[in-house]
């Protein structure tokens, strides 16, 4: 046989569940397509409707090369899975997330100085959603997922808790208390996550898991508190305390956010969503919160006035297209191939990666300490690989 060539009820995936755009492995009940003869599905032609004889979930508005965009990508993803091991690509997934919100944050942290803090988050949560809905038509071939009211529920839940709480919580303690200090209480966002995870998913980590984490968060720390006070960090006692608790507030809805986001994903084992999917629809409903939001506190003309400024802008597109477009998606990549608990872990690296990015960018260096804590974090790193 051809690589993608199926013959009378047979399919290499499994079984796939176009409605979900996903696929259902070692599952026979479920609806399938059924097909009269042998033929190379490797083609968009070899989707005729003469060639369907029986499709339970197929749509009527779907075409037949939006049928074979989805069947020939689950299929690829389905044969190359096989051969790796699902941890290491949630791994994987988790520390190319922390690289690219490390440079999606030097983006975010110009853009703020010119538009403000609240114009960033709007623009870039609507630019987002634009990036994903092109992206879900090109590869799934519909603009919007086709999921159950109880997976838009979960997926609504984590955009809210953990796009819109976790974000405002973030960016504001970046106002009260500084960048250091709130990196600081956000790593327990990993801890947050590990907790809720086995609350809510019954997921449990081994020791050896357990101690990668300890270790990995140490050094996240001890690079964080390597850089010294600033002027930043001299505050009012009782600023400080709000400023700890919007923090404390943004690691909660992020860690707790991607715990929902894999509820989401796996609420229905017969409609399993894909990543692309569920960024959208965690992304779709952060953006209507965050919107809300922001226009219940800030005058639009505050927005209008932003959009005059294009570099502003344009360094928000960018921040936008890394973050929560190709960020989040790979976010959703790594919890729901490897433990909740551990995938937070290694999105959360951001405070470790920054170092030899502003060295490269600026020439900036960094002392002893947060070579040590670097050095530790990626010690503990290896230690989560192990498991």
């Amino acid at each position: 046989m051809k690589p993608f060539e199926i013959s009378h009820k047979e399919n290499p995936c499994g079984t796939l569940n176009i409605a979900s755009n996903s696929v259902i492995k070692e599952t026979t009940s479920l609806p399938y397509l059924a097909l009269g003869a042998s033929r190379d599905w490797s083609t968009p032609e070899a989707y005729s409707s003469d060639c369907f004889v029986s499709c339970g979930n197929f749509h009527s508005h779907m075409t037949p090369q939006s049928v074979y965009r989805i069947c020939l990508s689950d299929v690829m993803t389905s044969r190359w899975a096989k051969d790796v091991d699902s941890n290491l690509i949630g791994m994987t997934a988790g520390i190319i997330t922390s690289c690219l919100w490390t440079f999606s944050s030097l983006w975010y942290a110009s853009a703020g100085k010119r538009i403000g803090s609240f114009s960033v988050s709007a623009y870039r949560i609507a630019m987002a959603v634009g990036f994903l809905v092109v992206s879900n038509l090109i590869f799934l071939g519909v603009p919007f997922p086709i999921a159950t009211s109880e997976q838009w529920l979960w997926m609504g839940l984590s955009g809210i808790v953990g796009l819109g709480l976790g974000d405002f919580g973030l960016f504001s303690a970046f106002l009260v208390i500084g960048p250091k200090l709130s990196l600081l209480v956000m790593s327990s966002s990993a801890i947050f996550a590990t907790i809720g995870a086995y609350l809510m998913l019954g997921e449990t980590v081994r020791l050896l898991g357990l101690v990668g984490i300890a270790v990995t968060l140490a050094g996240i720390i001890i690079a964080i508190l390597a850089e010294g006070k600033s002027r930043d960090d001299i505050v009012p006692r009782k600023s400080r305390n709000w400023g700890l608790f919007l923090a404390l507030v943004g690691a909660f809805g992020q860690g707790i956010g991607v715990v929902l986001a894999k509820k989401g994903m796996l609420s229905d084992p017969n409609m399993i969503l894909n990543p692309l999917s569920a960024t959208l629809m965690r992304t779709l409903i952060g953006a209507l919160f965050i919107w809300i939001v922001v226009l219940a506190f800030r005058k639009p003309l505050k927005l209008r006035q932003a959009l005059s400024d294009k570099e502003g802008i344009k360094q928000t597109a960018l921040a936008a297209f890394t973050d929560p477009f190709l960020g989040v998606t790979l976010s959703m990549v790594a919890v729901a191939n490897t433990q909740t608990g551990i995938a937070q872990t290694l999105m959360s690296l951001m405070p470790v990666l920054i170092i030899p990015a502003v060295w490269a960018l600026h020439g900036q260096k960094t002392c002893l300490r947060g070579i040590v804590g670097a050095i530790t974090t990626v010690v503990g790193v290896a230690v989560l690989f192990l498991t």
